[in-house]
């Protein structure tokens, strides 16, 4: 059994999904940086065709709506024939967030997010994890967020399917350890981006994307399983999954001004 370690540039290419802006856009620049070749996806061409101008021949645009299992498919094969090479890190981070609560609840606006945040990250996984078993070689990191530990007022969509990355990352391991895969799972905090930028509350520890985009690469060239930033905040929020219902449901009222 060939134990997992993290990819390098020199294994093959980097591929990031939800590129076009936030912590796609600027991890691709962070790993350009660090000697990578990246394959950038998203569905904005305008954009990823800018993002791909800033490095030519180091960022390769590779446009797809991720919910579309075909079109991406498709754009990673391009992507690998045009850099003539596999990818050899996957970076699953295409995702959406839409306030949402009990009063105002949308059945379409649910369904969008768990189709963009869970089917398109399976549908990411399906390009180019049987590829990687077969090498027996890779690294996939699913990019979920701290909102997944537990559920958080007015996300009702976003946090369920932020937990369901989180699972299916730990379900993964137990078969990738096995075939030499590394997975990972990427939990940030607060970020300032276009959808942080939507905020109307206060947001602890919000990190600019340019620090979470570093945090990032490091976690996952260190190889720990899980990526979780900043560290008080994703702490405090660990604490809080093993607080029992009696205790969880005033504090986090009283602190998000839901109770």
């Amino acid at each position: 059994m060939t134990a997992p370690r993290p990819a390098r540039p020199e294994d093959g290419i980097a591929w990031i999904t939800g590129a076009s802006s936030g912590i796609g856009r600027q991890l691709a620049r962070e790993l350009v940086g660090r000697g990578w070749t990246v394959a950038a996806t998203a569905r904005r061409e305008a954009e990823l065709a800018a993002l791909a101008a800033e490095a030519p021949g180091r960022i390769l645009a590779a446009p797809a709506d991720v919910t579309d299992a075909q079109a991406v498919a498709t754009a990673v094969r391009e992507a690998q024939a045009a850099a003539g090479r596999p990818v050899a890190l996957a970076v699953l981070n295409a995702g959406t967030y839409v306030h949402d609560s009990a009063e105002r609840f949308d059945l379409e606006s649910f369904i969008r997010q768990v189709q963009v945040n869970v089917i398109g990250t399976a549908a990411a996984l399906a390009s180019v994890m049987p590829m990687m078993i077969t090498r027996r070689s890779g690294q996939i990191a699913v990019v979920s967020s701290v909102a997944g530990y537990r559920g958080l007022p007015r996300a009702i969509a976003y946090s369920a399917s932020k937990a369901a990355l989180i699972a299916m990352a730990e379900s993964l391991k137990f078969d990738l350890d096995r075939v030499g895969v590394m997975v990972n799972v990427v939990n940030p905090g607060f970020v300032k981006t276009p959808l942080t930028d939507r905020n109307d509350f206060p947001m602890p520890f919000l990190l600019p994307v340019e620090e979470a985009a570093r945090r990032i690469a490091d976690g996952l060239a260190r190889g720990r399983f899980e990526v979780a930033f900043p560290r008080r905040f994703a702490a405090a929020l660990k604490l809080m999954r093993v607080l029992p219902y009696a205790l969880y449901f005033p504090l986090v009222g009283r602190m998000t001004g839901r109770r």
